[in-house]
């Protein structure tokens, strides 16, 4: 059972597993019920504008100094953080990769996290690291939080569940969850392996972006966002907590599970969504929108309509438009762009681009449909055609995204990925016609 939620609109929620286990009028009683202890987890300053406040208050069996015990420094390798420069000696370039292989020996979604990005700077709270994760064993004991982000995960293959503080989130492919700064999860794969990308986002959080003359309806709605129902273990067993803090890793052990939230009331929550249920709009007469049009989420900077991180689909769709080119143009742009590609065939890169796969094109270097593509597209029939059983996204962020050496070292990097153009023919030819032979 879930709730309706809606990202960054300052919407209260509450959920409770024992009858009264939630206080009434008041936030900190004396004596909660049933001996709990109140506390309140703060995504925003205090003094936010209402709207942009964001807090929850738990009520929850040992209040989690009891988590802070002695820490020692823990080891993720593949784990980068911004700034993350001069890693690799690759030039620069447009690149594109087929999905990592899983690995063989037992990994969980922590020993998983590969980065293939940075932009930006965690310490100065801005920009985004472009990750993906590689799972196939459970965190039985293990809990994480990231001090540094909020993880915005996209599921591309295997279900996988992130048992939180403040509930049960499970996702299948084609759906997301986004995961606050600094709560406390572990994370299950219940189909025994798992993939898919991760976004950790330094910045402003992601919230619904503005429609604009769209109006009050259509693109990702409030509705369709949900929030867990409460959820607790009162488990003393050891248990491990690792903390992601200024892009280092620090590990603590206690005797019991962090994951004691009995109740709890707010509007500072994970939410999980379906990207099927995501209304696209287009043009229907001729010309082609810009990609902005299919944004779910966005993360704003502090200059208006310029996006620390936006998260953009592709969905299936009906393509209806008169007298156009109908695959994204040739462009470059300010923004730089990771994609992955979650199910099916990317109009513009029907070849080469495969589900699991990646693909970087960072800011001014040019990019749009390869050979294959344009020719298909110049020499269609206009008719009313519905691109179906596709999904890809992609993350934008207004910094260059920095490639780590895993990336650049990594064995299904595409070698040959910039001769998907080389096939473009000169047509010019001094007629209005071109020559189009």
């Amino acid at each position: 059972m879930t709730l309706s939620y809606m990202p960054g609109f300052g919407n209260d929620f509450e959920t409770e597993t024992l009858p009264g286990s939630l206080p009434q009028g008041r936030n900190s009683p004396q004596r909660p019920a049933y001996g709990l202890y109140a506390e309140q987890l703060s995504g925003s300053p205090f003094t936010a504008p209402r709207g942009a406040n964001e807090r929850s208050w738990l009520y929850r069996i040992r209040p989690s100094v009891k988590h802070h015990r002695r820490f020692r420094r823990a080891e993720f390798p593949n784990w980068k953080t911004a700034p993350n420069m001069g890693d690799h000696e690759l030039a620069l370039g447009q690149y594109r990769w087929d999905p990592p292989p899983m690995p063989s020996e037992p990994t969980d979604f922590l020993q998983g996290m590969r980065t293939m990005t940075t932009a930006g700077d965690a310490l100065g709270q801005s920009g985004m690291a472009s990750h993906i994760y590689l799972a196939n064993r459970s965190m039985t004991d293990d809990h994480f939080f990231n001090a540094d982000a909020e993880m915005l995960v996209v599921a591309q293959t295997g279900r996988i569940r992130f048992v939180t503080e403040m509930g049960i989130i499970e996702l299948v492919p084609g759906e997301i969850a986004v995961l606050p700064r600094g709560l406390m999860f572990r994370v299950e794969v219940p189909d025994g392996e798992a993939r898919g990308y991760v976004c950790e986002n330094y910045g402003a959080k992601f919230t619904l972006p503005n429609r604009g003359p769209i109006g009050a309806n259509c693109l990702a709605n409030p509705r369709d966002f949900k929030t867990p129902v409460a959820w607790f273990e009162d488990k003393e067993t050891p248990c491990r907590i690792v903390v992601k803090w200024c892009g280092s890793f620090h590990v603590t052990e206690i005797g019991h599970s962090p994951l004691d939230v009995v109740a709890w009331h707010g509007n500072y929550a994970p939410y999980k969504y379906d990207l099927s249920t995501f209304s696209p709009v287009g043009a229907i007469l001729f010309d082609h929108p810009d990609p902005s049009i299919f944004t779910v989420l966005t993360a704003p900077s502090g200059e208006e309509g310029t996006a620390n991180v936006d998260f953009v689909i592709f969905p299936p769709r009906w393509l209806v438009a008169e007298d156009t080119f109908r695959p994204p143009w040739y462009h470059r742009n300010v923004m730089s762009e990771f994609m992955g590609l979650i199910r099916g065939r990317y109009d513009a890169k029907e070849t080469g681009f495969v589900p699991g796969g990646m693909s970087l094109h960072n800011m001014m270097l040019a990019h749009g449909p390869d050979a294959e593509g344009f020719e298909k597209a110049s020499r269609a029939e206009l008719k009313p055609v519905k691109l179906e059983d596709t999904m890809a996204f992609m993350f934008e962020t207004r910094f260059p995204q920095m490639l780590t050496r895993y990336a650049a070292d990594l064995e299904t990097l595409q070698e040959d990925y910039i001769d998907c153009w080389s096939r473009l023919k000169k047509r010019f030819n001094g007629t209005p016609e071109g020559d189009w032979s």
